[in-house]
């Protein structure tokens, strides 16, 4: 069974760039679109939601003020913060009031999949009707698992092949210099410049690689890449 997603968010750019983003992350089922508080508060009552992406800058009501709201009355939906907001307080509101996770806009791809996918873990661990000291130490964030499962490979974004995403990686390692650029990977590996900054875009939105323009004498940016210090274990996830 699908785990139900309503998506609350006031701009419809972004509600339907979110419903993009849950289309692609297996194990979901997108419930609808409310665009204020009092609209997501009609819908959870007309049907049933697993879990709400909740948006805190609203119109009328917040997103913080629906999420206390939905509390008070009992509601045990689960709610994934998707907001701008930053700020110290309203992030400890949200989480004080039961958010299962806070992801701050811009996210990248790689930081919704993996909210998504410990979700959807939990998800199936809470509905079984026992549960093992492991699984509940799991859920509890207690254990850091095996090493076989903290290391256990991610999928891919649609488009990327594990093959290519080697190749580049292998290549990155190669270089002599720990900055480059696009041109500095096709020109070392069987890859079309256009393949190879997908996969860059990729990485970076991973985290594995920072990303800083670069002015030539002409003044022509260039997109300079260096692996982040992290980059060799997060590499890990995907290959």
């Amino acid at each position: 069974m699908n785990i139900k997603v309503l998506i609350v968010e006031d701009d419809p750019m972004v509600a339907k760039f979110n419903r993009h983003y849950l289309e692609q992350v297996p194990g979901f089922e997108y419930a609808g679109w409310a665009a204020t508080g009092d609209e997501a508060r009609t819908m959870l009552e007309e049907q049933q939601v697993d879990l709400v992406l909740l948006d805190i800058y609203m119109p009328r009501v917040s997103g913080l003020q629906l999420l206390s709201a939905l509390r008070e009355q009992g509601s045990k939906v689960d709610i994934i913060v998707i907001s701008a907001a930053s700020d110290n307080a309203s992030i400890r509101k949200a989480l004080q009031n039961g958010a299962v996770d806070y992801l701050i806009k811009p996210f990248e791809f790689a930081r919704f999949q993996a909210a998504l996918s410990a979700y959807r873990e939990d998800y199936k661990l809470m509905h079984k009707e026992h549960l093992s000291q492991e699984q509940l130490d799991k859920l509890l964030r207690h254990s850091l698992g095996t090493e076989e499962e903290k290391y256990a490979a991610l999928p891919l974004p649609k488009g990327l092949a594990e093959g290519t995403l080697e190749s580049i990686w292998s290549t990155i390692n190669r270089l002599e210099s720990p900055v480059f650029s696009t041109e500095d990977i096709s020109s070392h590996a069987p890859i079309s410049r256009i393949s190879v900054r997908k996969y860059l875009a990729f990485l970076t939105e991973a985290g594995i690689l920072e990303m800083e323009l670069s002015y030539g004498a002409v003044g022509r940016p260039v997109y300079m890449y260096k692996v982040r210090p992290e980059g060799h274990e997060l590499i890990r996830k995907y290959l």
